[in-house]
Parts: C-alpha cells; structure tokens; sequence
C-alpha cells in the first residue's frame, strides 16, 4: 500500500503547523508553510480547503491571517487528516462495494492479507496524534 503525496504532504502541513501553535497564538500563512515545507502553495490551498470543510483546521483573514489548528494536536489523529483530504487507506485492489477484485468477481487468493493490512494501517495512524508526530514520540529505540 502507498499513501499518495496529498496524504503525506497534508500530515506535514498540519504538523508543521501544530509546531507553531504557541508562536503568540497567531495565525499561520500557507505561503510560510510552503516554503517551509516545500509544498507547491496552490496545492496547499486545495488541500487546506479540505481540511477546513472537515474540521480539522480555522482560517483567519486579514492582516496576520492564516490557518490555526480547530482542535489540540493531542485531539488529531493522523488518520484524521489522512481522510479528511479523501485519501483511501485501503491495501487491496477491491472497491468495497463488490464481493471481490478479480474479473468475475471473486476475491484474489490474497484479499484478506491485504485487507487486514489494510485495518492495521488504519488503526496504527488512528492510534498516532498530531502532537506524537510534533513531539517526536514516533522514533524506535535504537
């Protein structure tokens, strides 16, 4: 399974700004995050588009305006902004409507590796916090 660039580059953003959250409680400009992360800013602007309508982040206008977290990044799953900008987490070629992926309809001798993969993904970035990923809390011990 592949998260595709509009799932990555959305967690760098939102991390990016969780990171400044505390900077005087100001607002935080997508040409800043941009150029910090080095995330073309117009498709920045359609992804925060998303993530606004779902909740996840409030825009402010004006002199000093800007994107701010909606909710605390302990309160932000990855899993959260991965869906919010309409990213499949799914490991199996099947849509979920029919009974299988192959041509006539059954399932590929694989499937249910590939689906259960899949739930584990799922579960791994819902169990993740926007604040873990800030924090650092993600490394391995060595």
């Amino acid at each position: 399974m592949r998260l595709s660039t509009k799932g990555r580059y959305a967690v760098m953003a939102m991390a990016d700004l969780a990171r400044r959250e505390g900077d005087a409680a100001r607002a935080v400009a997508l040409a800043d995050i941009a150029e910090r992360q080095e995330i073309s800013l117009s498709y920045l602007e359609q992804l925060f588009a998303r993530l606004r309508r779902k909740g996840l982040v409030k825009s402010a206008r004006g002199p000093g305006g800007g994107y701010r977290l909606a909710r605390t990044a302990d309160d932000t799953s990855i899993a959260d902004i991965v869906h919010a900008v309409d990213e499949p987490l799914r490991a199996t070629r099947c849509e979920k409507v029919g009974p299988g992926c192959m041509v006539r309809g059954e399932r590929c001798l694989t499937h249910d590796l590939w689906e259960d993969l899949g739930d584990r993904i799922e579960d791994y970035l819902a169990s993740v916090s926007l604040a873990d990923v800030v924090g650092g809390k993600l490394r391995r011990a060595a």
